[in-house]
């Protein structure tokens, strides 16, 4: 099943149940929220979890890209991605949690083929403030999947207050052909979670108390990645059919070891994606964003040959992604802007080397020298950093 077929099944199999598919394309946020980029596929529903009434009903699913840049450190891995797709499905306020654990496994077993002996589950435990979440409990035992019960990592919050509640996780056996499934997901790595299921139903307050929501809401969450590559029995993402062109084309266009591929990739793709939604390079907001994700992709492309340069960039990858994401901006535009950040970056470099080798810049360099090389020259600590290394 490829990455198309994967989404089709997803939001098939919710809108036969009566969920109205809605938008979840942008990266953009409302322009009342203050944060820079949607983090997660809820995000954009936060006021309707609360209680607030959606226009398009009580049963919802969507694709919802995603940036973070919490896990920057983590790229370069077999599995993190700066921007990716979240699968989501909710009830606000119509069915319960056992209904939505019923669903979950009936798409996993039926929809994506997953055998059951290949399912595990997580549930809350119970902690001094709530109780165990038996009504899951129960439900993944009448369906006949183990369940193992967990403290803080089944409880969910968007934070020290706001709505919150237990959730119980899906793993999956990546254990591989002939490998007989074993331990639990807190025991043995080769489970891996794929789904996650939230029963919204407190909201905690400034003082650590929790009261029950007027209106119980379910939010369920799920990589589309992280099931392609579980779907297609892949370790990594990037060997899904999602990043064929990439793993295709850039390295024999470009020398750099697995890791520094794999940044390169998600790097240039994730840029792609955010100028496909309007954003262009600045020193603020989300232009800086994208401006630091342009100097990391190419820092990493120069690092053992300074002559790598985005010139050399196939616009088949700029196309399939544009393409994959539903973005109407044109290619050439996308390659102009990335282009002339490049420009940008190699004079920043010429003046940063200038600038170090300066008697005072020789030796081990204080944290004022820092703040005087970037509130006087512009030139940002990692920069520095990667110039003196």
């Amino acid at each position: 099943m490829n990455t198309e077929q994967t989404l089709r099944t997803f939001t098939d199999f919710y809108r036969d149940r009566g969920h109205q598919l809605i938008t979840g394309s942008s990266l953009l946020p409302p322009p009342s929220d203050p944060v820079l980029f949607t983090t997660s596929g809820m995000h954009p529903l936060t006021p309707y979890l609360q209680g607030r009434p959606h226009p398009q009903g009580r049963r919802l699913v969507n694709v919802q890209r995603c940036l973070r840049t919490t896990d920057l450190d983590e790229i370069g891995d077999p599995t993190h991605l700066t921007v990716f797709e979240m699968l989501g499905s909710w009830s606000l306020g119509d069915y319960g949690h056992p209904q939505s654990l019923r669903w979950g496994y009936e798409l996993l077993r039926d929809g994506f083929g997953i055998p059951r002996e290949r399912l595990h589950v997580t549930a809350f435990g119970g902690d001094d403030q709530i109780g165990p979440d038996t009504e899951s409990q129960r439900t993944w035992q009448e369906l006949g999947l183990p369940v193992e019960l967990t403290d803080d990592e089944n409880w969910w919050s968007n934070g020290p207050v706001g709505p919150c509640g237990p959730d119980s996780e899906i793993f999956v056996w990546t254990g591989g052909p002939g490998t007989p499934p074993r331990g639990t997901p807190t025991t043995d790595p080769r489970w891996v979670e794929i789904w996650n299921h939230v029963n919204m139903r407190y909201r905690r307050n400034e003082d650590g108390t929790l009261e029950p929501l007027p209106q119980p809401a379910i939010d369920t969450g799920m990589g589309l990645e992280r099931l392609t590559t579980v779907l297609q029995g892949h370790r990594s993402v990037y060997d899904t059919d999602l990043f064929e062109p990439w793993t295709r084309l850039l390295p024999p266009l470009w020398d750099l070891d697995g890791p520094s591929t794999r940044l390169v990739c998600d790097h240039l793709r994730s840029s792609i994606v955010v100028l496909g939604d309007g954003v262009r390079p600045s020193n603020t907001g989300r232009g800086h964003v994208l401006r630091r994700l342009i100097r990391r992709l190419l820092t990493t492309l120069r690092r053992d040959d300074p002559s790598h340069t985005l010139t050399d960039l196939p616009l088949e990858l700029v196309d399939h992604t544009l393409d994959h994401f539903h973005q109407p901006c044109r290619t050439d535009t996308v390659r102009e802007v990335l282009l002339h950040e490049e420009h940008r970056f190699t004079k920043l470099l010429e003046r940063g080397r200038r600038i170090l080798s300066r008697p005072e810049f020789k030796g081990p360099l204080s944290e004022e020298d820092y703040h005087y090389l970037h509130d006087t020259h512009g030139l940002p600590r990692d920069l520095v950093a990667g110039l003196l290394g």
